[in-house]
């Protein structure tokens, strides 16, 4: 066969497959459609809570030009809707820096406002507390508001004040953000208490009889396994990735995730580029010398703890023109599912994308985006039955675990 002939068969092949791959795509996106919609879809971790200022309208899309990014979000009331986001645990989160009584007072202010915007939205929002009330609002079309609350220091190194976190709604605490709490360490500074405390360790007891789950994102693997040893209930990782394809400690070894699910406990994948893909994180890496002398050159700027919001800003102002110039698909967050599934099946992974809390891949850069995830996984291989489940049917049966913890501590006195 010339040359000519060999390309013209090809074309013909080409010609022919077009409609049948054409009508294949169609298929898979009304199925993608169908399924999307059907499924609750949960996000464990978003971080919008800091945007709900006076005259912030959760009802308006927020995409601001990039000179105004303080005003841009990515999770609004439309975008909730045309992403099919059923039920989203917003975070309580103050700087780690932050300690003491103003920690709690600031954490109590982040409570007020979520309070504030699911009563101004009451046709559209309503605060849940329990896996059946999340289905309950599902079936009224009405988005579950849940609170997780990102940081140990603003319990106080109190635990009647976590109790009372508990009751204003929250259902996670994260055991620490950035920096160590004096109870736990975090896997962003070196170790002071290895791992948990005895105090540390009376938090995942009280966590446990709450009914409350242990969130071990940010924690380090010290803690990640002191946590795992006490805990009587399931916990999770509200907002991780797999360390084995991008290596930032923040993520979690294969052992950590084979350990967690033997518990009967969730990784909810973080979409962070940086938490995602190796590339960047090895950029970012680099950056880090140059990140602290803005850091430190901030502190002298902004001292003391009355400054942390002002050191954060402008932190983050510095690095945004410093950052790699380098892509990242939202397919690798299918890439992380993939491996957690192989590691220990379907019943272990689900979503938490740290929207308005970190950097997006491209392509999912803001809630409207979450269907690509359901075709995608359908485009590899996956059932509806673990579909439904990474959407967010893993989360809801380990918090009704959770629960049932609780229940039966509270039953025996404990």
């Amino acid at each position: 066969m010339t040359r000519k002939l060999w390309i013209a068969a090809v074309v013909a092949v080409v010609a022919v497959g077009a409609p049948w791959l054409r009508a294949q795509d169609a298929r898979i996106a009304e199925r993608a459609k169908r399924l999307h919609r059907e499924a609750i879809v949960i996000d464990t971790h978003i971080d919008t809570t800091e945007h709900l200022a006076p005259g912030w309208k959760f009802e308006e899309r927020h995409k601001a030009p990039p000179s105004h990014e303080q005003d841009a979000s990515a999770v609004d009331l439309p975008r909730m809707r045309e992403g099919g986001l059923d039920a989203a645990f917003f975070s309580v989160y103050v700087p780690g820096t932050i300690t003491g009584p103003r920690a709690v007072s600031l954490a109590l202010a982040e409570f007020d406002k979520l309070k504030i915007l699911v009563a101004s939205h009451a046709q559209d929002l309503t605060l849940c507390t329990t896996a059946a009330e999340i289905r309950e609002a599902h079936r009224e079309n009405r988005v579950a508001v849940l609170i997780g609350v990102e940081g140990g220091q603003m319990i106080n190194n109190d635990l009647e004040v976590l109790r009372s976190y508990a009751r204003l709604g929250a259902r996670y605490l994260t055991l620490t953000h950035m920096v160590n709490v004096g109870w736990a360490d975090s896997s962003s500074e070196k170790p002071t208490a290895n791992g948990l405390t005895d105090f540390g360790r009376s938090v995942v007891r009280e966590l446990n009889r709450l009914g409350m789950m242990v969130d071990v994102s940010h924690v380090s693997d010290k803690t990640f396994w002191d946590a795992l040893d006490v805990s009587q209930a399931p916990i999770i990782a509200s907002h991780s990735a797999c360390r084995a394809l991008c290596g930032h400690a923040r993520n979690l070894t294969d052992d950590m995730i084979k350990a967690l699910a033997a518990k009967g406990g969730v990784v909810q994948v973080n979409f962070m580029d940086g938490y995602i893909d190796q590339a960047m994180f090895e950029a970012q890496e680099k950056l880090k010398p140059e990140m602290e002398k803005v850091q430190a050159d901030l502190e002298r700027k902004y001292p003391g703890p009355e400054n942390a919001d002002k050191r954060s800003q402008a932190a983050s102002a510095a690095y945004d023109k410093m950052r790699p110039a380098l892509i990242v698909s939202w397919e690798r967050i299918l890439d992380h599912i993939d491996h957690i599934v192989k590691l220990v099946g379907p019943d272990h992974v689900g979503l938490g994308s740290d929207f308005d809390g970190a950097t997006m891949p491209q392509g999912m850069e803001d809630c409207s985006q979450l269907p690509k995830i359901t075709e995608g996984l359908i485009k590899r291989g996956y059932k509806d039955a673990a579909i439904k489940k990474i959407l967010g049917g893993n989360t809801l049966r380990v918090m009704e675990e959770v629960e049932k913890v609780g229940r039966d501590l509270a039953g025996r006195g404990m």
